[in-house]
């Protein structure tokens, strides 16, 4: 590992010993390896600080860090960047899987983009052994180079895992941290794309692992999610209503912090209240795995193939 990475991975964890030795065999195998892999160990009771620890004594990339009590999912997330030295950024999650190549194409397509500030792929969701469930076709115009009609696709159409992208660092120090009311990763993504453009790299590199152990699974009412980004959610200041209103009130908060001219803020704020008047139409918002399972058949492709470390290789 070099002194000062180009790319810095922020993997929070929290009791993650299922999937995490597979995830890390995927970064770890990536065909770009410029990069330090930031591991936020959320106070886990299961075995994942011994399968950290273990992969961190073989690979000096990796950068091991261990809370001594849970502060939420939310704060650990921030905390991994804070940590970040590379002038990119990578959030990474503890049980998906990586194309060996995903890094270099995003950094590339970075590289080749000056004006654009977040590079990603195109994704499919898997199931817990890895077959594919959902592929998924990124329709948002997060490429525009018109920050209203970034922003506008981004509270219409279904989400994407842009949060998942590679991001120039200097953007996300300028943008404020994530915050743990409902959805407070899709108002922190439109506050990203409200200072530049995102690119998709058009091959299938990231696969986002659906399991019913999952976050979203595991806490299926808007306050248990809320809880488990942030304890301090689950007192009674934060009945849902207000977690309804942080969420709406993140919209516009981004809008008046960001780097816009009159008219583009103005755009941005009539975009907001169609979308508050219409509640978007139906299917915004929805997660890419609640969708029907399609037949992997369907996809070209092989997730063997394209994952590095799927034979189950341990350090």
């Amino acid at each position: 590992m070099t002194d000062r990475p180009r790319l810095s991975i922020g993997l929070p964890v929290y009791n993650g010993e299922e999937y995490l030795a597979e995830s890390f065999d995927a970064l770890l195998g990536q065909t770009y390896e410029d990069f330090e892999l930031i591991v936020s160990d959320n106070a886990s009771t299961d075995g994942t600080e011994d399968v950290c620890r273990r992969y961190a004594a073989k690979d000096s990339r990796i950068r091991y860090l261990r809370l001594p009590r849970n502060i939420g999912a939310t704060p650990n997330h921030n905390r991994v960047l804070a940590e970040s030295r590379g002038e990119l950024f990578k959030w990474a999650s503890h049980d998906d899987l990586y194309g060996r190549d995903l890094l270099r194409r995003c950094v590339e397509a970075l590289d080749e983009r000056p004006e654009t500030i977040l590079a990603h792929s195109g994704q499919a969701v898997i199931d817990g052994d890895g077959r594919v469930k959902v592929p998924y076709e990124y329709t948002l115009a997060t490429d525009s180079p018109h920050a209203p009609d970034r922003f506008r696709s981004l509270l219409f159409e279904p989400g994407g895992d842009d949060f998942y992208g590679v991001m120039r660092t200097d953007v996300l120090r300028r943008v404020k941290p994530m915050d743990s009311y409902h959805h407070a990763d899709r108002t922190y993504v439109a506050e990203i794309t409200l200072h530049g453009p995102f690119h998709q790299v058009p091959e299938l590199l990231y696969f986002r692992r659906d399991h019913p152990h999952r976050a979203e699974r595991a806490n299926p009412s808007k306050r248990s999610r809320c809880v488990n980004l942030d304890p301090r959610r689950a007192g009674p200041l934060h009945p849902t209503p207000r977690l309804l209103a942080e969420y709406v009130w993140g919209f516009a908060s981004a809008i008046r912090r960001a780097p816009l001219s009159s008219a583009d803020r103005r755009a941005c704020f009539g975009h907001l209240a169609a979308w508050m008047t219409s509640r978007a139409r139906p299917g915004a918002g929805e997660r890419v795995e609640d969708r029907a399972p399609v037949d992997p058949a369907r996809l070209d492709v092989s997730v063997d193939a394209l994952v590095a470390g799927r034979e189950g290789r341990q350090p």
